[in-house]
């Protein structure tokens, strides 16, 4: 008998995410009432996204495949523009449904297509990669991307439900596996230590996914809307955002944020508080990420500089006062930027 684990999400719009192998025949209950569901997908996942699509025919749902450019390629205007003009075409009305099938990045515009056509319509997230499940996929952020910053314009738009295929990892070379691996990292630092001694165990990848989703289902459930405790979920994403941004969104996101949680460890030492930075770099560089960075600091402060965090000219990062006790932060320091930023470089190689 397969295992289905299901994690109730709080707040003003309870959800619920349910992880597993074969998880797609829970797709029709989320959806009750949808005569027809946009399914936008991303080519690398058409398998699963050929699964959801013959799973809501068998309901009596007209299913419309939508496949988009994968990764951040597809969280642009003009994609969310072509799947506007898909859904008035089809038709789609206050009573339809997106589904969105594949990683991150693909639940991100999904999630933004649900959340402004015709002012809002239910969405359910199929998430077929780590960084999708343990983050993406979960707490109704919707965003795309713009020359300006990476999910800058976006909308908060709880989904109806949330799926995770486990079997769809089986299938990731393991590079792409432990790409997602950063955000697992992060939840261990801002909440979970067990997550961080579980790091390595072949064996434990289905309990350090349910225990990140845990993490945000509690985080999100008491703030929606980032209006405080939630803003803890971007440690590392100051710099990593950033990183992105100047790299033209060639580097996978995990990278990025990986060479951010080591950047928020020695900003957080600098200020007095815990020194994790060999904590840090030993996680990640056992899983194979990157722990260093060297690209041109003036574009990465200008990057950082609008960051959804920022208050007026002072940047805030979310540090870690203990692992577990994260906080965020205002520093107005330049110079102390700079100096954690030339220790990260020194890393380099």
């Amino acid at each position: 008998m397969e295992t289905i684990t299901r994690i109730p999400v709080g707040g003003a719009e309870p959800y619920e995410v349910i992880m597993g192998d074969h998880v797609t025949p829970h797709l029709p209950p989320m959806l009750k009432g949808a005569a027809k569901a946009a399914v936008i997908f991303t080519g690398s996942v058409s398998h699963d996204a050929s699964h959801a699509v013959h799973t809501l025919i068998e309901a009596g749902v007209d299913a419309m495949p939508l496949e988009v450019p994968d990764a951040e390629a597809a969280k642009t205007i003009e994609v969310a523009s072509r799947c506007w003009d898909a859904l008035g075409a089809a038709g789609f009305t206050r009573s339809d449904a997106v589904v969105g099938v594949g990683g991150g990045a693909l639940t991100d515009l999904a999630g933004f297509v649900a959340a402004t056509w015709l002012r809002g319509v239910r969405w359910v997230p199929i998430a077929t990669s780590i960084n999708g499940m343990v983050d993406a996929a979960i707490g109704g952020k919707t965003a795309i991307n713009i020359v300006a910053g990476k999910n800058l314009v976006g909308a908060f738009h709880a989904p109806a439900g949330v799926l995770c295929e486990l079997s769809a990892l089986r299938s990731l070379p393991r590079a792409h596996l432990n790409a997602g691996m950063a955000e697992v990292v992060k939840c261990g630092l801002i909440a979970d230590p067990v997550i961080l001694d579980l790091l390595g165990h072949e064996d434990a990848l289905a309990e350090l996914i349910e225990r990140s989703i845990r993490v945000k289902a509690e985080v999100v459930a008491q703030d929606l809307r980032e209006s405080g405790l939630r803003e803890i979920l971007n440690y590392g994403h100051t710099l990593g955002h950033a990183i992105e941004q100047v790299e033209r969104y060639t580097w996978p996101h995990g990278h990025a944020v990986s060479v951010g949680l080591v950047y928020a460890a020695i900003l957080g030492r600098l200020t007095g508080r815990v020194d994790v930075v060999a904590l840090t770099r030993g996680a990640l560089t056992g899983l194979g990420l990157p722990v260093a960075y060297d690209g041109p600091w003036e574009r990465l402060r200008a990057a950082m500089a609008v960051d959804k965090k920022s208050r007026g000219s002072s940047l805030r990062f979310v540090l870690l006062d203990e692992v577990a006790k994260p906080v965020t932060v205002a520093i107005d320091d330049e110079d102390l930027l700079v100096r954690a930023y030339e220790e990260l470089r020194v890393q380099r190689g």
